[in-house]
């Protein structure tokens, strides 16, 4: 499928949602945002929105499925036949795609690599940027190339959890003498906190090992550390913009599911009080993981502050963050001058940007 004109009057945008991650709700909140921001002004003289809802068996569908599903905020049970992964055919008339899928499938370069090869200018990173992006362990081997700082880590897989006890017992050994209590244990490839556990004690290690091996073959186990939370977005392409910094304060253990997509469980500062000293560090260090994994469009980067030491550790960058009411990276541009509509616009032509100058 060639790439059509792009100097059409209006562009046709193909918002693609839902997926078969496990962050299908979250897309269809996201979703549900960039459209209404598309339909401020002045983006209707610029852009038609045409929405391409994915199923959690991932069929396709267009038309009324895929409105009803925004309108009402609701997953729609599968289709059952034989459309799994055929377009619908209005997908030959997008001029430029929206894919907001949260998670495997949606930002780990699988969508990307299928939008590539329709030659269609899409929003976001490519290929190797969002691969490098979601996996915890190649982006964190990715980080330490660049000499950019990080809590220590220590990468498992599920056949060194599930396979022989002997091996299990010594990377517990390992992860005690090398990285101690507390620390967190992640599925290298899943976001939004999904199956993240908070251990402090050998037991707890061993029971959270073997629950994210059920989410994922790769996991990350990284050390805990008394710090600030703080994130900055990154806009653009080969010229990357920093926002401002803002910083996430909760009351739960840490920084999960629910207290992330609950609207009052976090509170959110924007920006954070920090020195400047320590604003402008951790602006620069965005923009470098940015250019590190390869990322395009946008970013929300995460950080440690560690206040006694002055210490700003990376933890990991998200190349297709959140959009919902209650997502850091609108709200960090809305505080640094860019609306809404504004920043959905932009991310727009980004795309058409990064598209002509790869061809």
């Amino acid at each position: 499928m060639c790439a059509r004109e792009l100097t059409v009057e209006k562009l046709r945008v193909g918002l693609v949602f839902g997926g078969c991650s496990g962050e299908h709700e979250v897309s269809i909140t996201s979703a549900k945002a960039i459209r209404a921001a598309l339909q401020a002004a002045p983006n209707p003289d610029k852009y038609e929105v045409i929405p391409f809802y994915i199923h959690k068996n991932g069929c396709w569908q267009a038309g009324q499925v895929a409105n009803n599903v925004l309108e009402t905020g609701t997953p729609q049970d599968p289709v059952i036949d034989s459309s799994r992964w055929l377009f619908p055919d209005s997908a030959t008339s997008i001029d430029v795609w929206f894919p907001i899928l949260h998670g495997p499938n949606g930002e780990d370069g699988t969508i990307q690599g299928l939008l590539q090869l329709m030659q269609v200018p899409y929003v976001g990173s490519g290929v190797l940027g969002s691969a490098a992006g979601m996996d915890k362990i190649a982006m964190k081997i990715v980080f330490a190339a660049a000499g950019l700082p990080q809590v220590k880590y220590v990468p498992v897989t599920r056949e060194q959890v599930w396979s022989d006890p002997c091996v299990f017992k010594q990377v517990c050994d390992r992860i005690d003498e090398t990285i101690g209590y507390p620390n967190f244990v992640k599925p290298a490839n899943l976001g939004s906190s999904v199956g993240i556990s908070k251990v402090r004690s050998r037991l707890e290690l061993e029971a959270a090992l073997d629950s994210a091996a059920t989410f994922d073959r790769r996991i990350v186990v990284e050390a805990g550390v008394a710090a600030r939370e703080v994130e900055c977005a990154v806009l653009g392409n080969g010229q990357p913009r920093a926002s401002v910094v803002g910083e996430i304060s909760f009351d739960s253990d840490f920084y999960d599911y629910e207290t992330k997509y609950t609207e009052g469980r976090a509170s959110l500062q924007i920006p954070a009080p920090l020195p400047e000293e320590i604003t402008q560090k951790i602006q620069k260090m965005a923009i470098d993981a940015f250019v590190a994994v390869d990322a395009a469009g946008l970013s929300r980067v995460d950080f440690f502050y560690v206040e006694s030491t002055g210490e700003v550790l990376l933890n990991e960058i998200n190349t297709l963050p959140g959009f919902t009411s209650t997502s850091m990276y609108p709200m960090l541009w809305g505080a640094s001058g860019v609306d809404f509509p504004e920043l959905v616009d932009r991310l727009i032509q980004l795309a058409v940007e990064y598209h002509v100058k790869s061809d």
